[in-house]
């Protein structure tokens, strides 16, 4: 028996069925992707243009390559093993003079200032005098200034001639070239950085457990109460989001000083002597005290929305069958609310780690986070590519930190609301 053969089923314009069907997934995805242009867009200008922006800047170097341009091009071949020759610096003394002329020398001398001390000077002053400069260029270039007389004024030139460096990563974690192009300690007295790493990590640390510690109860209690007193006190946790942070953080200001609120509170208790006021503020106590108020409610939100999900059914049931009410919240309830603690937990550290304005209002000088450095780096020293890497390795910590967690917990079970 003879079969038929199939016919493709087609639309009434003629076009096959599968043909038309792909066409109409395709422009759906069009669509979709044009409703979604602009958050992509906004995406794309607001957040990630500023990290390779950042990345970039840690890494580059034109100051030296295009600044002193023929001197860099006098030193190719150069052994390092005694002064360069005449040539050399009589390319140094072109550069400088044209440099002088456009007055556009403040970056180079900063930037080699940043790798050795004295440079900004050397070359200010060498530039004022560099019209007056005649051969022999070797002998008048060293009688302005001593530096040019010195090997390791040649290679740090010729180092740093590079279009790309990582000075900047090695002076984040208190590291740097030596003259010889190893990596050396910097000296004791400028060793800041990896001190200050560490105090921002252990102290969002204690920030989180202690949001955690008080949060946890309050979430409780919100679940626990009746709607018209959970209501009222969730008011009261909304409540910071609608002040100031900068009016909140003088606050602790005004209450944690020596002549503050509590210590005279504790004074007319009898709790302490006048004499033996508490020093709360200025110190890592009050950066602590500070961003622990300030961070509770954002470990408390993610806990309460997880524990409203849990019924209340599940504890009675725990204790009908013999379960002592600790027991019962050991292995029952507080389980199910994991999920909310790793919420709160990885929000508040993250938070904690790139607060900036309190630590510099209330931590002084031992309170401070690594995030004030890059503040400092960024208005007061200028030295953008120094911040640029400090923040480019705390995003880094920040990025191994969430891989870490989303392999011990993972963040699909994470609960934000």
């Amino acid at each position: 028996m003879s079969q038929s053969p199939s016919v493709p089923l087609t639309t009434a314009d003629g076009v096959p069925l599968k043909t038309s069907l792909r066409r109409a997934v395709r422009r759906s995805k069009v669509k979709a992707f044009l409703l979604v242009s602009p958050l992509l867009l906004f995406l794309g200008i607001a957040f990630i243009m500023p990290i390779v922006e950042m990345l970039w800047r840690s890494v580059d170097n034109p100051e030296v390559s295009t600044q002193l341009s023929r001197t860099v091009a006098a030193l190719e071949g150069w052994d390092g093993e005694s002064l360069p020759g005449e040539p050399v610096f009589a390319a140094l003394a072109e550069d400088l003079r044209e440099g002088q002329e456009a007055r556009n020398l403040g970056l180079l001398s900063s930037r080699l200032n940043y790798e050795k001390s004295g440079m900004r000077s050397t070359i200010s002053r060498t530039a004022r005098r560099i019209g007056r400069v005649e051969p022999p260029f070797r002998e008048s270039l060293i009688e302005i200034n001593d530096t040019w007389g010195e090997l390791d004024t040649w290679k740090l030139i010729q180092r740093e001639a590079t279009p790309y460096t990582l000075s900047y990563y090695l002076a984040a974690v208190d590291r740097q070239l030596s003259p010889s192009g190893e990596i050396v300690e910097v000296p004791d007295h400028l060793k800041v950085h990896v001190s200050l790493f560490w105090r921002t990590f252990w102290m969002s640390a204690v920030i989180t457990g202690l949001t955690l510690l008080l949060g946890y109860p309050i979430a409780f209690l919100l679940t626990s109460l009746p709607l018209r007193h959970s209501n009222l006190l969730m008011i009261l946790v909304l409540l910071p989001f609608w002040t100031s942070l900068l009016v909140r953080t003088t606050t602790w200001i005004a209450i944690l000083q020596s002549q503050g609120v509590l210590n005279d509170v504790m004074v007319a208790l009898g709790v302490i002597a006048d004499e033996a006021r508490w020093q709360m503020i200025h110190n890592k106590a009050g950066t602590i005290i500070a961003m622990t108020h300030i961070l509770l409610p954002f470990m408390i939100l993610p806990l309460y929305s997880v524990m409203k999900t849990i019924p209340p059914s599940y504890m009675r049931a725990a204790r009908s069958l013999g379960g002592k009410p600790f027991l019962s919240f050991r292995r029952v309830y507080f389980p199910l609310t994991i999920p909310g603690i790793a919420a709160g937990g990885i929000l508040v550290f993250i938070l904690s780690i790139g607060y900036y304005i309190t630590p510099a209002l209330v931590g002084g000088q031992s309170g401070r986070f690594i995030t004030n450095y890059i503040a400092y780096h960024m208005q007061t020293s200028l030295n953008w590519g120094l911040a640029a890497a400090i923040a480019s390795i705390l995003l880094f910590v920040v990025i191994v930190f969430y891989m870490v967690f989303n392999r011990l917990i993972g963040v699909d079970k994470v609960k934000l609301g």
